[in-house]
Protein backbone atom coordinates (compact mmCIF):
# COMPACT_ATOMS: atom_id res chain seq x y z
CA UNK A 1 0.00 0.00 0.00
CA UNK A 2 1.24 3.40 -0.83
CA UNK A 3 1.56 6.26 2.09
CA UNK A 4 -0.09 9.12 1.34
CA UNK A 5 2.90 11.53 2.68
CA UNK A 6 6.41 10.76 1.65
CA UNK A 7 7.78 11.03 4.44
CA UNK A 8 8.94 7.08 4.76
CA UNK A 9 9.58 5.47 7.90
CA UNK A 10 11.52 6.62 11.04
CA UNK A 11 13.62 4.83 13.95
CA UNK A 12 12.17 8.24 16.21
CA UNK A 13 8.66 6.45 16.54
CA UNK A 14 7.44 4.20 19.19
CA UNK A 15 7.11 0.60 18.23
CA UNK A 16 4.64 -2.50 18.55
CA UNK A 17 5.02 -5.07 20.89
CA UNK A 18 4.15 -7.11 18.33
CA UNK A 19 6.40 -6.35 15.53
CA UNK A 20 8.72 -8.36 13.72
CA UNK A 21 12.39 -8.11 12.71
CA UNK A 22 12.17 -7.90 8.81
CA UNK A 23 14.41 -9.46 6.56
CA UNK A 24 17.39 -7.60 5.21
CA UNK A 25 19.36 -7.77 2.57
CA UNK A 26 16.57 -8.07 -0.25
CA UNK A 27 17.32 -6.84 -3.67
CA UNK A 28 14.76 -3.82 -5.05
CA UNK A 29 12.39 -5.38 -8.23
CA UNK A 30 10.24 -3.77 -10.24
CA UNK A 31 6.69 -2.84 -9.23
CA UNK A 32 3.80 -5.00 -11.57
CA UNK A 33 1.17 -3.36 -12.34
CA UNK A 34 -2.82 -3.29 -12.01
CA UNK A 35 -3.73 -4.98 -15.38
CA UNK A 36 -0.78 -7.91 -14.88
CA UNK A 37 -3.32 -11.50 -14.40
CA UNK A 38 -1.03 -12.25 -10.96
CA UNK A 39 -2.45 -8.82 -9.33
CA UNK A 40 -6.36 -10.20 -10.30
CA UNK A 41 -6.02 -14.04 -8.93
CA UNK A 42 -5.92 -15.53 -5.89
CA UNK A 43 -2.56 -16.27 -4.80
CA UNK A 44 -1.08 -19.76 -4.41
CA UNK A 45 -1.13 -20.51 -0.47
CA UNK A 46 2.76 -20.41 0.82
CA UNK A 47 3.51 -24.27 1.89
CA UNK A 48 7.07 -24.25 2.39
CA UNK A 49 8.68 -21.79 4.79
CA UNK A 50 12.15 -22.27 4.15
CA UNK A 51 15.06 -19.85 2.74
CA UNK A 52 13.42 -19.19 -0.67
CA UNK A 53 10.58 -17.45 0.98
CA UNK A 54 12.69 -15.83 3.29
CA UNK A 55 14.63 -14.33 0.47
CA UNK A 56 11.41 -13.25 -1.63
CA UNK A 57 10.62 -11.17 1.76
CA UNK A 58 13.85 -9.68 1.94
CA UNK A 59 13.32 -8.73 -1.92
CA UNK A 60 10.01 -7.47 -0.77
CA UNK A 61 10.75 -5.69 1.74
CA UNK A 62 13.83 -3.77 -0.22
CA UNK A 63 10.79 -3.00 -2.88
CA UNK A 64 8.29 -1.70 -0.30
CA UNK A 65 11.05 0.53 1.05
CA UNK A 66 12.15 1.78 -2.17
CA UNK A 67 9.06 2.68 -3.23
CA UNK A 68 8.26 4.41 0.26
CA UNK A 69 5.19 2.21 0.81
CA UNK A 70 3.47 1.03 4.35
CA UNK A 71 3.16 -2.76 2.89
CA UNK A 72 3.53 -4.75 -0.22
CA UNK A 73 2.09 -8.20 -1.41
CA UNK A 74 4.04 -10.66 -3.27
CA UNK A 75 2.00 -10.32 -6.70
CA UNK A 76 3.38 -6.94 -6.55
CA UNK A 77 6.88 -8.00 -7.56
CA UNK A 78 5.20 -10.47 -10.14
CA UNK A 79 5.19 -13.90 -7.86
CA UNK A 80 2.06 -15.54 -7.14
CA UNK A 81 2.31 -16.42 -3.73
CA UNK A 82 0.18 -15.87 -0.43
CA UNK A 83 1.90 -13.05 1.64
CA UNK A 84 2.46 -10.00 2.24
CA UNK A 85 4.76 -7.45 4.39
CA UNK A 86 4.08 -4.38 6.55
CA UNK A 87 5.62 -1.56 7.94
CA UNK A 88 2.97 0.71 8.92
CA UNK A 89 1.60 3.26 11.63
CA UNK A 90 -1.39 2.59 13.39
CA UNK A 91 -3.98 5.87 14.29
CA UNK A 92 -1.54 6.78 17.49
CA UNK A 93 1.59 6.22 15.41
CA UNK A 94 2.69 3.80 16.64
CA UNK A 95 4.73 1.20 14.08
CA UNK A 96 3.65 -2.00 13.04
CA UNK A 97 5.97 -4.11 11.35
CA UNK A 98 5.71 -8.12 10.38
CA UNK A 99 4.88 -10.52 7.66
CA UNK A 100 2.35 -12.65 7.19
CA UNK A 101 1.06 -15.51 5.01
CA UNK A 102 -1.95 -17.26 3.94
CA UNK A 103 -3.96 -14.36 5.94
CA UNK A 104 -7.28 -14.71 6.84
CA UNK A 105 -8.50 -11.22 7.33
CA UNK A 106 -11.37 -10.41 10.57
CA UNK A 107 -13.76 -7.49 10.14
CA UNK A 108 -16.71 -5.44 12.56
CA UNK A 109 -19.82 -6.64 12.15
CA UNK A 110 -23.13 -4.37 13.22
CA UNK A 111 -23.24 -1.68 15.38
CA UNK A 112 -18.89 -2.17 16.17
CA UNK A 113 -18.27 -1.67 12.05
CA UNK A 114 -17.48 1.99 11.96
CA UNK A 115 -15.92 3.23 8.57
CA UNK A 116 -12.81 5.45 7.50
CA UNK A 117 -13.43 7.07 4.50
CA UNK A 118 -10.17 8.55 4.32
CA UNK A 119 -7.40 8.21 1.21
CA UNK A 120 -5.82 4.97 -0.47
CA UNK A 121 -3.10 4.50 -2.58
CA UNK A 122 -1.69 1.16 -4.22
CA UNK A 123 2.19 1.03 -4.99
CA UNK A 124 0.94 -0.85 -8.11
CA UNK A 125 -1.33 2.25 -9.29
CA UNK A 126 1.14 4.92 -8.21
CA UNK A 127 1.13 8.65 -7.74
CA UNK A 128 -2.65 8.35 -7.28
CA UNK A 129 -4.69 8.57 -4.10
CA UNK A 130 -8.42 8.39 -3.59
CA UNK A 131 -10.92 8.21 -0.81
CA UNK A 132 -12.09 4.21 0.27
CA UNK A 133 -14.26 3.69 2.88
CA UNK A 134 -13.30 0.70 4.57
CA UNK A 135 -13.80 -0.68 8.53
CA UNK A 136 -11.64 1.08 11.01
CA UNK A 137 -10.35 -1.69 12.69
CA UNK A 138 -8.83 -5.17 11.29
CA UNK A 139 -7.26 -7.96 12.54
CA UNK A 140 -5.28 -10.94 10.54
CA UNK A 141 -4.54 -14.09 11.50
CA UNK A 142 -1.97 -16.18 9.37
CA UNK A 143 1.53 -17.20 9.66
CA UNK A 144 4.57 -15.87 10.04
CA UNK A 145 7.84 -16.86 8.26
CA UNK A 146 8.48 -19.73 9.99
CA UNK A 147 5.53 -21.07 9.73
CA UNK A 148 4.31 -20.51 13.34
CA UNK A 149 1.13 -18.76 13.71
CA UNK A 150 0.65 -15.02 14.07
CA UNK A 151 -2.08 -12.41 14.59
CA UNK A 152 -2.03 -8.66 14.07
CA UNK A 153 -4.91 -6.07 14.89
CA UNK A 154 -4.73 -2.22 14.70
CA UNK A 155 -6.46 0.73 13.32
CA UNK A 156 -6.14 4.21 11.10
CA UNK A 157 -3.75 3.46 8.66
CA UNK A 158 -2.84 -0.14 9.76
CA UNK A 159 -6.39 -1.45 9.48
CA UNK A 160 -6.53 -0.13 6.23
CA UNK A 161 -2.59 -1.64 5.50
CA UNK A 162 -3.87 -5.07 6.68
CA UNK A 163 -7.66 -5.18 4.34
CA UNK A 164 -5.57 -3.47 1.24
CA UNK A 165 -2.74 -6.13 1.57
CA UNK A 166 -4.68 -9.26 1.92
CA UNK A 167 -7.33 -7.81 -0.83
CA UNK A 168 -4.39 -8.05 -2.77
CA UNK A 169 -3.83 -12.06 -2.12
CA UNK A 170 -7.34 -12.60 -3.23
CA UNK A 171 -6.91 -10.71 -6.68
CA UNK A 172 -8.93 -7.50 -5.43
CA UNK A 173 -7.52 -4.13 -5.72
CA UNK A 174 -8.58 -1.34 -4.55
CA UNK A 175 -10.50 0.12 -7.33
CA UNK A 176 -13.08 -2.79 -6.88
CA UNK A 177 -14.16 -1.18 -4.07
CA UNK A 178 -15.10 1.94 -5.55
CA UNK A 179 -17.66 3.63 -7.89
CA UNK A 180 -16.92 4.85 -11.16
CA UNK A 181 -16.38 8.43 -10.47
CA UNK A 182 -13.79 7.71 -8.13
CA UNK A 183 -11.94 5.14 -10.52
CA UNK A 184 -12.15 7.90 -13.08
CA UNK A 185 -10.13 10.25 -10.40
CA UNK A 186 -8.24 7.62 -9.89
CA UNK A 187 -6.93 6.77 -13.35
CA UNK A 188 -6.60 10.22 -14.20
CA UNK A 189 -4.46 10.68 -11.10
CA UNK A 190 -2.18 7.64 -11.98
CA UNK A 191 -2.01 9.45 -15.38
CA UNK A 192 -1.03 12.53 -14.44
CA UNK A 193 2.02 11.15 -12.56
CA UNK A 194 3.12 8.45 -15.00
CA UNK A 195 6.44 9.83 -15.60
CA UNK A 196 7.24 9.79 -12.37
CA UNK A 197 6.92 5.79 -12.44
CA UNK A 198 8.48 4.44 -15.15
CA UNK A 199 7.91 0.76 -15.79
CA UNK A 200 11.32 -0.51 -13.83
CA UNK A 201 9.79 1.61 -10.57
CA UNK A 202 11.62 1.40 -8.17
CA UNK A 203 14.70 -0.13 -9.27
CA UNK A 204 17.04 2.56 -8.83
CA UNK A 205 15.77 4.07 -5.99
CA UNK A 206 17.33 4.44 -2.81
CA UNK A 207 15.36 3.20 -0.07
CA UNK A 208 14.99 5.77 2.50
CA UNK A 209 15.39 3.28 5.39
CA UNK A 210 16.91 0.54 4.51
CA UNK A 211 17.74 -1.22 8.15
CA UNK A 212 14.22 0.17 9.56
CA UNK A 213 13.75 -3.91 10.40
CA UNK A 214 16.55 -4.22 12.30
CA UNK A 215 14.78 -1.75 14.70
CA UNK A 216 12.02 -3.99 16.17
CA UNK A 217 9.35 -2.62 14.04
Amino acid sequence: MARSLPDGPSDDVAVSQTSVDLPQGGTVRPMTRWGDPVMHRVAQPVTSYDEGLRSLVADMVATMYAADGVGLAACQIGVDLAVFVYDCPDEDGVAHRGIVCNPVLELPEGKDRLLDDGEEGCLSYPGAFVACPRPDFARVTGEGLDGSQVGYEGTGLFARCLQHETDHLFGTVFADRINDRARKKLRKAMENAADEYPLDWPVGVDPQHSGAGQHAD
